[in-house]
Protein backbone atom coordinates (compact mmCIF):
# COMPACT_ATOMS: atom_id res chain seq x y z
CA UNK A 1 0.00 0.00 0.00
CA UNK A 2 2.51 2.47 0.54
CA UNK A 3 4.11 2.01 -2.28
CA UNK A 4 0.83 2.30 -4.35
CA UNK A 5 0.69 5.78 -2.67
CA UNK A 6 4.44 6.31 -3.10
CA UNK A 7 3.90 5.81 -6.71
CA UNK A 8 1.19 8.31 -7.17
CA UNK A 9 3.07 11.24 -5.16
CA UNK A 10 5.59 10.53 -7.84
CA UNK A 11 2.61 10.92 -11.01
CA UNK A 12 1.63 14.21 -9.19
CA UNK A 13 5.29 15.39 -8.85
CA UNK A 14 5.59 14.70 -12.62
CA UNK A 15 2.39 16.16 -13.22
CA UNK A 16 3.37 19.82 -11.54
CA UNK A 17 6.79 19.56 -13.76
CA UNK A 18 5.29 19.49 -16.76
CA UNK A 19 2.23 21.39 -16.11
CA UNK A 20 3.92 24.52 -14.83
CA UNK A 21 6.27 25.02 -18.25
CA UNK A 22 2.42 24.14 -19.86
CA UNK A 23 0.74 27.16 -17.99
CA UNK A 24 3.10 29.44 -19.17
CA UNK A 25 2.44 28.86 -22.55
CA UNK A 26 0.59 31.87 -24.87
CA UNK A 27 -1.13 31.25 -27.69
CA UNK A 28 1.38 30.95 -29.84
CA UNK A 29 2.94 28.10 -28.26
CA UNK A 30 5.90 30.76 -27.19
CA UNK A 31 6.41 31.36 -23.65
CA UNK A 32 5.26 35.46 -23.46
CA UNK A 33 8.50 35.74 -22.05
CA UNK A 34 10.25 35.25 -25.06
CA UNK A 35 8.27 36.90 -27.49
CA UNK A 36 8.81 36.94 -31.25
CA UNK A 37 12.27 37.25 -32.84
CA UNK A 38 13.61 40.64 -32.61
CA UNK A 39 13.66 41.90 -36.78
CA UNK A 40 16.87 43.73 -37.10
CA UNK A 41 16.18 44.98 -40.69
CA UNK A 42 16.69 48.79 -40.62
CA UNK A 43 13.34 50.33 -39.75
CA UNK A 44 11.18 51.99 -41.97
CA UNK A 45 11.20 55.93 -41.56
CA UNK A 46 7.85 57.84 -40.06
CA UNK A 47 6.14 54.84 -38.52
CA UNK A 48 5.51 54.91 -34.26
CA UNK A 49 3.98 52.57 -32.26
CA UNK A 50 2.87 53.53 -28.12
CA UNK A 51 3.09 51.57 -25.84
CA UNK A 52 1.65 52.74 -22.48
CA UNK A 53 3.56 52.84 -19.00
CA UNK A 54 0.75 53.35 -16.38
CA UNK A 55 -0.19 52.89 -12.73
CA UNK A 56 2.22 51.12 -10.52
CA UNK A 57 5.49 49.45 -11.77
CA UNK A 58 4.89 46.01 -10.93
CA UNK A 59 6.56 42.86 -12.82
CA UNK A 60 3.30 41.91 -15.20
CA UNK A 61 4.07 45.25 -16.36
CA UNK A 62 7.67 44.12 -17.74
CA UNK A 63 6.13 41.30 -19.67
CA UNK A 64 3.71 43.64 -21.46
CA UNK A 65 6.52 46.34 -22.26
CA UNK A 66 8.78 43.32 -23.79
CA UNK A 67 6.08 41.58 -25.67
CA UNK A 68 4.63 44.70 -27.32
CA UNK A 69 8.49 46.10 -27.33
CA UNK A 70 9.13 42.96 -29.87
CA UNK A 71 5.75 43.46 -32.21
CA UNK A 72 7.12 46.88 -32.47
CA UNK A 73 10.34 46.22 -34.31
CA UNK A 74 8.72 42.89 -36.06
CA UNK A 75 6.58 45.84 -37.52
CA UNK A 76 9.68 47.83 -38.31
CA UNK A 77 8.70 50.89 -36.02
CA UNK A 78 11.33 54.19 -36.52
CA UNK A 79 9.87 55.54 -33.38
CA UNK A 80 8.94 53.20 -30.05
CA UNK A 81 7.32 56.15 -27.89
CA UNK A 82 6.99 55.07 -23.76
CA UNK A 83 3.74 57.12 -22.92
CA UNK A 84 4.23 57.41 -18.95
CA UNK A 85 1.96 58.20 -16.46
CA UNK A 86 3.02 56.90 -13.31
CA UNK A 87 3.69 57.07 -9.52
CA UNK A 88 6.82 54.62 -9.44
CA UNK A 89 6.53 51.49 -8.45
CA UNK A 90 9.67 48.36 -7.62
CA UNK A 91 12.87 49.24 -8.40
CA UNK A 92 14.08 45.84 -10.10
CA UNK A 93 11.13 45.96 -12.37
CA UNK A 94 11.90 49.88 -13.35
CA UNK A 95 15.41 48.58 -14.50
CA UNK A 96 14.08 45.31 -16.54
CA UNK A 97 12.18 48.01 -18.39
CA UNK A 98 15.13 50.23 -18.33
CA UNK A 99 17.32 47.23 -19.80
CA UNK A 100 14.88 46.39 -22.63
CA UNK A 101 14.19 49.92 -23.78
CA UNK A 102 18.20 49.95 -24.27
CA UNK A 103 18.49 47.46 -25.70
CA UNK A 104 16.07 48.28 -28.77
CA UNK A 105 17.96 48.36 -32.56
CA UNK A 106 17.32 50.17 -35.17
CA UNK A 107 14.38 52.15 -33.60
CA UNK A 108 14.13 55.65 -31.77
CA UNK A 109 13.00 55.55 -28.44
CA UNK A 110 10.69 58.46 -26.78
CA UNK A 111 9.68 58.94 -23.20
CA UNK A 112 6.03 60.79 -23.43
CA UNK A 113 4.91 62.06 -20.00
CA UNK A 114 1.00 63.04 -21.22
CA UNK A 115 -1.60 64.48 -19.35
CA UNK A 116 -5.16 63.46 -20.28
CA UNK A 117 -8.46 63.34 -18.63
CA UNK A 118 -7.79 60.21 -17.20
CA UNK A 119 -4.02 60.46 -16.60
CA UNK A 120 -2.12 61.48 -13.67
CA UNK A 121 0.28 64.09 -15.55
CA UNK A 122 3.25 62.38 -13.75
CA UNK A 123 6.44 60.54 -14.29
CA UNK A 124 8.07 60.27 -10.79
CA UNK A 125 10.34 57.83 -8.97
CA UNK A 126 10.62 54.45 -11.23
CA UNK A 127 8.98 56.47 -13.84
CA UNK A 128 11.71 59.27 -14.02
CA UNK A 129 14.53 55.94 -14.09
CA UNK A 130 12.27 54.52 -17.84
CA UNK A 131 12.56 57.99 -19.29
CA UNK A 132 15.88 58.62 -18.72
CA UNK A 133 15.99 54.78 -20.67
CA UNK A 134 14.75 56.74 -23.70
CA UNK A 135 16.94 58.23 -26.67
CA UNK A 136 14.27 61.52 -26.15
CA UNK A 137 11.74 62.87 -23.69
CA UNK A 138 8.17 64.83 -24.54
CA UNK A 139 6.36 66.11 -21.77
CA UNK A 140 2.78 67.68 -22.12
CA UNK A 141 2.23 70.90 -20.17
CA UNK A 142 1.00 71.05 -17.08
CA UNK A 143 2.94 67.23 -16.39
CA UNK A 144 6.07 66.77 -14.13
CA UNK A 145 9.14 64.50 -13.86
CA UNK A 146 11.54 63.65 -10.68
CA UNK A 147 11.52 62.46 -7.35
CA UNK A 148 13.43 59.29 -7.83
CA UNK A 149 14.69 58.37 -4.75
CA UNK A 150 14.20 54.90 -3.95
CA UNK A 151 11.76 54.28 -0.92
CA UNK A 152 11.42 51.09 0.97
CA UNK A 153 8.11 49.78 2.92
CA UNK A 154 9.03 50.43 7.00
CA UNK A 155 6.63 49.21 9.91
CA UNK A 156 3.14 50.15 9.74
CA UNK A 157 3.69 49.90 5.82
CA UNK A 158 4.91 53.65 6.08
CA UNK A 159 7.35 53.88 2.84
CA UNK A 160 11.14 55.05 4.02
CA UNK A 161 14.08 56.70 2.48
CA UNK A 162 16.36 53.71 1.54
CA UNK A 163 19.75 53.52 2.73
CA UNK A 164 22.78 54.98 1.16
CA UNK A 165 23.72 52.05 -0.70
CA UNK A 166 20.75 51.84 -2.32
CA UNK A 167 20.48 55.18 -3.34
CA UNK A 168 24.20 54.99 -4.40
CA UNK A 169 22.98 52.37 -6.62
CA UNK A 170 20.12 54.00 -8.42
CA UNK A 171 22.01 57.55 -8.85
CA UNK A 172 24.93 55.75 -10.72
CA UNK A 173 22.39 53.99 -12.37
CA UNK A 174 20.52 57.46 -13.64
CA UNK A 175 23.67 59.35 -14.25
CA UNK A 176 24.49 56.42 -16.72
CA UNK A 177 21.05 56.57 -18.37
CA UNK A 178 21.89 59.79 -18.42
CA UNK A 179 25.03 60.23 -20.12
CA UNK A 180 24.56 57.42 -22.59
CA UNK A 181 20.98 59.10 -24.05
CA UNK A 182 22.19 62.68 -23.84
CA UNK A 183 20.40 64.11 -20.82
CA UNK A 184 21.52 66.52 -18.51
CA UNK A 185 23.20 64.41 -15.95
CA UNK A 186 23.21 66.58 -12.69
CA UNK A 187 19.15 66.74 -13.09
CA UNK A 188 19.63 62.78 -12.54
CA UNK A 189 21.39 62.95 -9.72
CA UNK A 190 19.32 65.90 -8.45
CA UNK A 191 16.36 63.81 -8.63
CA UNK A 192 17.66 60.85 -6.92
CA UNK A 193 19.83 62.34 -4.32
CA UNK A 194 18.63 65.20 -1.53
CA UNK A 195 22.37 66.08 -0.78
CA UNK A 196 22.82 67.33 -4.91
CA UNK A 197 22.51 71.06 -4.62
CA UNK A 198 21.19 71.87 -8.58
CA UNK A 199 22.04 75.17 -9.99
CA UNK A 200 20.83 77.44 -13.33
CA UNK A 201 23.80 78.67 -15.12
CA UNK A 202 24.57 80.32 -18.25
CA UNK A 203 27.69 79.25 -20.48
CA UNK A 204 27.83 81.16 -23.20
CA UNK A 205 24.38 82.68 -23.12
CA UNK A 206 23.14 78.66 -22.75
CA UNK A 207 21.11 77.46 -19.99
CA UNK A 208 22.45 74.93 -18.22
CA UNK A 209 21.50 73.01 -15.03
CA UNK A 210 24.37 71.98 -13.28
CA UNK A 211 25.53 70.74 -9.65
CA UNK A 212 27.39 72.55 -6.87
CA UNK A 213 30.48 70.68 -7.96
CA UNK A 214 29.82 71.00 -11.92
CA UNK A 215 29.56 74.77 -11.46
CA UNK A 216 32.70 75.53 -9.32
CA UNK A 217 35.22 73.32 -11.84
CA UNK A 218 33.60 75.07 -14.67
CA UNK A 219 33.73 78.82 -12.85
CA UNK A 220 37.69 77.81 -12.48
CA UNK A 221 38.09 76.82 -16.01
CA UNK A 222 36.01 79.34 -17.95
CA UNK A 223 35.62 82.85 -17.86
CA UNK A 224 32.13 83.06 -19.23
CA UNK A 225 29.97 81.06 -16.28
CA UNK A 226 27.23 83.24 -14.67
CA UNK A 227 25.41 81.54 -12.03
CA UNK A 228 21.81 82.27 -12.16
CA UNK A 229 19.99 81.07 -9.20
CA UNK A 230 19.77 77.85 -7.35
CA UNK A 231 17.09 75.01 -8.82
CA UNK A 232 17.01 72.96 -6.34
CA UNK A 233 18.67 73.33 -2.73
CA UNK A 234 20.05 70.32 -0.78
CA UNK A 235 18.10 68.30 1.13
CA UNK A 236 15.07 68.79 -1.70
CA UNK A 237 14.50 66.10 -4.14
CA UNK A 238 14.16 67.40 -7.81
CA UNK A 239 11.02 67.53 -10.15
CA UNK A 240 10.37 69.72 -12.94
CA UNK A 241 7.78 70.91 -14.80
CA UNK A 242 7.38 70.22 -18.52
CA UNK A 243 8.33 73.62 -19.24
CA UNK A 244 11.34 73.71 -16.71
CA UNK A 245 12.61 70.31 -18.88
CA UNK A 246 12.51 71.91 -21.88
CA UNK A 247 14.35 75.07 -20.33
CA UNK A 248 17.13 72.87 -19.02
CA UNK A 249 17.74 70.72 -21.78
CA UNK A 250 15.99 67.52 -20.45
CA UNK A 251 13.01 67.32 -22.65
CA UNK A 252 13.02 68.35 -26.07
CA UNK A 253 9.77 69.86 -26.71
CA UNK A 254 6.10 69.95 -25.47
CA UNK A 255 3.88 68.02 -27.10
CA UNK A 256 -0.02 68.06 -25.90
CA UNK A 257 -1.43 65.32 -27.66
CA UNK A 258 -0.65 62.54 -30.28
CA UNK A 259 -0.55 64.64 -33.16
CA UNK A 260 1.87 67.32 -31.50
CA UNK A 261 4.10 64.70 -30.47
CA UNK A 262 4.35 63.05 -33.88
CA UNK A 263 4.78 65.80 -35.77
CA UNK A 264 7.41 67.04 -33.64
CA UNK A 265 9.39 63.70 -34.55
CA UNK A 266 8.80 63.37 -37.66
CA UNK A 267 6.64 60.36 -37.82
CA UNK A 268 4.42 59.97 -40.63
CA UNK A 269 1.83 57.81 -39.08
CA UNK A 270 0.99 55.84 -36.24
CA UNK A 271 0.97 51.87 -36.64
CA UNK A 272 -0.48 51.08 -33.42
CA UNK A 273 -1.19 52.30 -29.58
CA UNK A 274 -0.38 48.92 -27.45
CA UNK A 275 -3.31 48.46 -24.58
CA UNK A 276 -2.77 45.88 -21.44
CA UNK A 277 -5.22 42.79 -22.80
CA UNK A 278 -6.97 39.99 -20.21
CA UNK A 279 -3.66 38.18 -20.27
CA UNK A 280 -1.96 40.98 -18.61
CA UNK A 281 -4.52 41.55 -16.23
CA UNK A 282 -4.56 37.84 -15.28
CA UNK A 283 -1.21 38.05 -15.06
CA UNK A 284 -0.91 41.33 -12.55
CA UNK A 285 -3.41 39.80 -10.70
CA UNK A 286 -1.95 35.87 -10.13
CA UNK A 287 1.13 37.16 -9.25
CA UNK A 288 -0.12 39.88 -6.16
CA UNK A 289 1.21 39.26 -2.86
CA UNK A 290 -2.19 37.76 -1.56
CA UNK A 291 -3.16 35.41 -4.54
CA UNK A 292 0.49 34.25 -4.39
CA UNK A 293 -0.31 33.06 -0.60
CA UNK A 294 -3.89 31.86 -1.09
CA UNK A 295 -2.39 29.74 -4.22
CA UNK A 296 0.41 28.39 -1.93
CA UNK A 297 -2.11 27.40 0.98
CA UNK A 298 -4.58 25.87 -1.85
CA UNK A 299 -1.53 24.12 -2.75
CA UNK A 300 -0.27 22.33 0.06
CA UNK A 301 -3.89 21.59 2.12
CA UNK A 302 -4.51 19.86 -1.26
CA UNK A 303 -1.24 17.54 -1.46
CA UNK A 304 -1.98 16.86 2.32
CA UNK A 305 -5.18 15.69 1.35
CA UNK A 306 -4.06 13.87 -1.47
CA UNK A 307 -1.38 11.96 0.21
CA UNK A 308 -3.85 10.55 2.60
CA UNK A 309 -6.33 9.80 0.65
CA UNK A 310 -6.59 6.63 -1.66
CA UNK A 311 -5.94 6.39 -5.15
CA UNK A 312 -5.02 10.11 -7.70
CA UNK A 313 -8.36 12.49 -7.30
CA UNK A 314 -9.56 16.00 -7.39
CA UNK A 315 -7.02 16.93 -4.30
CA UNK A 316 -3.95 15.85 -6.36
CA UNK A 317 -5.59 17.52 -9.89
CA UNK A 318 -6.09 21.27 -7.27
CA UNK A 319 -2.84 20.81 -6.13
CA UNK A 320 -1.41 20.56 -9.82
CA UNK A 321 -3.68 23.57 -10.81
CA UNK A 322 -2.06 26.06 -7.66
CA UNK A 323 1.51 25.26 -8.00
CA UNK A 324 1.32 24.89 -12.09
CA UNK A 325 -0.06 28.83 -11.42
CA UNK A 326 2.37 30.03 -8.86
CA UNK A 327 5.19 29.03 -11.06
CA UNK A 328 3.56 29.00 -14.89
CA UNK A 329 3.77 32.76 -13.63
CA UNK A 330 6.58 33.35 -12.64
CA UNK A 331 7.95 31.65 -15.52
CA UNK A 332 5.78 34.26 -17.55
CA UNK A 333 7.46 36.98 -15.48
CA UNK A 334 11.57 35.14 -16.25
CA UNK A 335 11.50 34.66 -12.83
CA UNK A 336 11.47 30.62 -12.97
CA UNK A 337 13.62 28.14 -14.37
CA UNK A 338 14.65 24.67 -13.53
CA UNK A 339 16.38 24.57 -10.77
CA UNK A 340 13.10 26.20 -8.74
CA UNK A 341 11.07 23.35 -10.60
CA UNK A 342 14.07 20.50 -9.55
CA UNK A 343 14.10 21.75 -5.61
CA UNK A 344 10.27 22.21 -5.56
CA UNK A 345 9.74 18.30 -6.61
CA UNK A 346 12.77 17.04 -4.17
CA UNK A 347 10.91 18.42 -1.42
CA UNK A 348 7.64 16.96 -2.26
CA UNK A 349 9.57 13.81 -2.89
CA UNK A 350 11.21 14.39 0.84
CA UNK A 351 8.04 15.17 2.33
CA UNK A 352 6.85 12.02 0.87
CA UNK A 353 9.72 9.44 2.03
CA UNK A 354 8.77 10.82 5.61
CA UNK A 355 4.81 10.40 5.75
CA UNK A 356 5.18 6.48 3.91
CA UNK A 357 8.66 5.22 4.82
CA UNK A 358 10.44 6.90 7.60
CA UNK A 359 8.16 6.55 10.90
CA UNK A 360 7.84 9.74 12.87
CA UNK A 361 8.18 13.15 11.81
CA UNK A 362 11.95 14.57 11.75
CA UNK A 363 15.18 16.30 9.56
CA UNK A 364 14.13 14.66 6.42
CA UNK A 365 10.18 16.13 6.72
CA UNK A 366 11.58 19.52 7.62
CA UNK A 367 13.84 19.73 4.58
CA UNK A 368 11.13 19.00 2.50
CA UNK A 369 9.27 22.22 3.96
CA UNK A 370 12.35 23.86 3.85
CA UNK A 371 12.62 22.76 0.03
CA UNK A 372 9.44 23.77 -0.90
CA UNK A 373 9.49 27.06 0.68
CA UNK A 374 12.90 28.10 -0.76
CA UNK A 375 11.44 27.32 -4.60
CA UNK A 376 8.50 29.03 -3.93
CA UNK A 377 10.66 32.39 -3.01
CA UNK A 378 13.22 31.85 -5.45
CA UNK A 379 10.13 31.46 -8.19
CA UNK A 380 9.13 35.01 -7.36
CA UNK A 381 12.21 36.79 -7.97
CA UNK A 382 14.97 37.07 -10.72
CA UNK A 383 18.51 36.44 -8.19
CA UNK A 384 19.21 34.20 -5.79
CA UNK A 385 21.34 36.08 -3.36
CA UNK A 386 20.23 39.92 -2.93
CA UNK A 387 23.29 42.47 -3.87
CA UNK A 388 21.33 45.32 -3.31
CA UNK A 389 18.97 46.74 -0.33
CA UNK A 390 16.11 46.85 -2.79
CA UNK A 391 16.82 43.00 -3.44
CA UNK A 392 16.54 42.27 0.21
CA UNK A 393 13.32 44.12 0.59
CA UNK A 394 12.06 42.03 -2.60
CA UNK A 395 13.56 38.99 -1.05
CA UNK A 396 12.00 40.18 2.48
CA UNK A 397 8.71 40.69 0.70
CA UNK A 398 8.54 37.11 -1.15
CA UNK A 399 9.84 35.17 2.16
CA UNK A 400 6.61 36.79 3.74
CA UNK A 401 4.32 35.71 1.10
CA UNK A 402 6.01 32.32 1.40
CA UNK A 403 5.58 31.92 4.75
CA UNK A 404 1.83 32.95 5.19
CA UNK A 405 0.85 30.36 2.70
CA UNK A 406 3.10 27.91 4.50
CA UNK A 407 1.68 28.83 8.36
CA UNK A 408 -1.72 29.18 6.99
CA UNK A 409 -1.61 26.00 5.45
CA UNK A 410 -0.60 24.10 8.71
CA UNK A 411 -3.09 25.84 10.10
CA UNK A 412 -5.54 24.52 7.43
CA UNK A 413 -4.53 21.37 7.58
CA UNK A 414 -4.42 20.63 11.38
CA UNK A 415 -8.42 22.20 11.40
CA UNK A 416 -9.31 19.12 8.71
CA UNK A 417 -7.29 16.52 10.67
CA UNK A 418 -9.73 17.87 13.87
CA UNK A 419 -13.07 18.49 11.96
CA UNK A 420 -12.61 15.75 9.05
CA UNK A 421 -14.06 12.68 11.22
CA UNK A 422 -17.44 14.98 11.34
CA UNK A 423 -17.47 16.54 8.15
CA UNK A 424 -18.80 14.08 5.29
CA UNK A 425 -16.69 15.52 2.37
CA UNK A 426 -13.76 14.12 4.52
CA UNK A 427 -15.13 10.66 5.00
CA UNK A 428 -12.59 9.42 2.20
CA UNK A 429 -9.94 10.82 4.25
CA UNK A 430 -10.86 8.66 8.19
CA UNK A 431 -10.68 5.25 8.97
CA UNK A 432 -13.99 3.79 8.64
CA UNK A 433 -13.34 0.64 10.70
CA UNK A 434 -13.11 0.37 14.51
CA UNK A 435 -9.45 -0.79 16.37
CA UNK A 436 -10.30 -4.01 18.12
CA UNK A 437 -7.12 -4.41 19.41
CA UNK A 438 -3.57 -3.29 19.68
CA UNK A 439 -0.43 -4.59 19.34
CA UNK A 440 0.25 -5.09 22.87
CA UNK A 441 -3.24 -7.64 23.07
CA UNK A 442 -6.59 -6.98 23.34
CA UNK A 443 -8.39 -3.35 22.81
CA UNK A 444 -8.58 -2.30 26.57
CA UNK A 445 -12.18 -1.41 26.24
CA UNK A 446 -13.16 -4.73 24.74
CA UNK A 447 -10.84 -6.54 27.73
CA UNK A 448 -13.45 -4.68 30.16
CA UNK A 449 -16.26 -6.36 28.66
CA UNK A 450 -17.32 -2.85 26.83
CA UNK A 451 -18.44 -4.01 23.00
CA UNK A 452 -18.33 -0.85 21.57
CA UNK A 453 -20.21 -2.49 17.95
CA UNK A 454 -23.06 -3.69 20.13
CA UNK A 455 -24.02 -0.63 20.92
CA UNK A 456 -25.02 0.24 17.37
CA UNK A 457 -28.65 0.84 17.42
CA UNK A 458 -29.22 0.81 20.98
CA UNK A 459 -31.37 3.95 22.47
CA UNK A 460 -30.71 6.14 25.47
CA UNK A 461 -30.96 9.57 26.65
CA UNK A 462 -28.51 12.99 26.52
CA UNK A 463 -27.18 12.84 29.39
CA UNK A 464 -25.32 16.71 28.73
CA UNK A 465 -26.54 18.92 26.04
CA UNK A 466 -24.55 17.77 22.87
CA UNK A 467 -22.69 20.43 20.85
CA UNK A 468 -22.17 17.97 19.32
CA UNK A 469 -20.18 16.05 21.69
CA UNK A 470 -21.21 15.05 24.99
CA UNK A 471 -22.49 12.48 27.33
CA UNK A 472 -25.28 10.27 26.77
CA UNK A 473 -26.93 7.75 29.05
CA UNK A 474 -26.99 4.15 27.34
CA UNK A 475 -28.53 1.46 29.20
CA UNK A 476 -27.52 2.73 32.43
CA UNK A 477 -24.39 3.11 31.53
CA UNK A 478 -22.68 6.74 30.53
CA UNK A 479 -20.83 7.40 27.50
CA UNK A 480 -18.86 10.11 25.20
CA UNK A 481 -21.18 10.16 22.22
CA UNK A 482 -21.03 13.21 19.35
CA UNK A 483 -23.16 13.85 16.59
CA UNK A 484 -22.92 14.89 12.79
CA UNK A 485 -23.00 18.55 13.70
CA UNK A 486 -26.54 18.45 15.10
CA UNK A 487 -27.15 20.33 18.43
CA UNK A 488 -29.23 17.69 20.50
CA UNK A 489 -30.94 19.20 24.28
CA UNK A 490 -29.86 17.75 27.55
CA UNK A 491 -33.01 15.24 27.78
CA UNK A 492 -34.13 14.17 24.49
CA UNK A 493 -33.85 10.57 23.17
CA UNK A 494 -31.02 9.39 20.79
CA UNK A 495 -30.09 5.99 19.00
CA UNK A 496 -26.18 4.87 18.14
CA UNK A 497 -25.83 5.41 14.44
CA UNK A 498 -22.10 4.18 14.42
CA UNK A 499 -18.85 3.45 15.99
CA UNK A 500 -16.01 5.09 13.75
CA UNK A 501 -12.43 4.56 16.36
CA UNK A 502 -13.08 5.47 19.51
CA UNK A 503 -16.11 7.36 18.78
CA UNK A 504 -19.64 6.89 19.19
CA UNK A 505 -21.96 8.78 16.75
CA UNK A 506 -24.98 9.18 17.79
CA UNK A 507 -28.40 10.69 16.22
CA UNK A 508 -31.48 12.21 17.75
CA UNK A 509 -34.91 10.46 17.96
Amino acid sequence: MKLEKLRHVFVFLLAVFLAAPAAAQDSSGNAAENGPDINTSPASPGKAWIIPIQGDIEPSLAVFVRREGRKAQAAEASFVIFEIDTFGGRVDTALQISSFIMSLKNTRTVAWVNAGEESMGVSWSAGALIAFSCSDIYMAAGTSMGAAAPVTAGPGGTMEAAGEKTVSAVRSQMAALAERNGHPAGIALAMVDTDVELWEAQINGEVKALTLGELERLEKEAKNVERVGIISPGGKLLSLTGNEAVRYGLARGIADDRESLLAALGASSLIETSQPGIADGIISFLTSGPVQGILILLGIVMIFLEINSPGFGIPGVAAIIAFALVFGSGVLLGKVGSAELIIFLIGVGLLAVEIFLIPGFGVVGISGIILIGLSLVLSMQDFVLPRSNWEWDILGRNALVVSFGIIASVAGIAIIALLGPRVKLFDRLALGTAIEGTAGGPDPENAEGVNRKALIGRTGVAATVLRPSGKAEIDGEFYDVETDGIFVEQGNHIRVARIQGNSIFVKKI
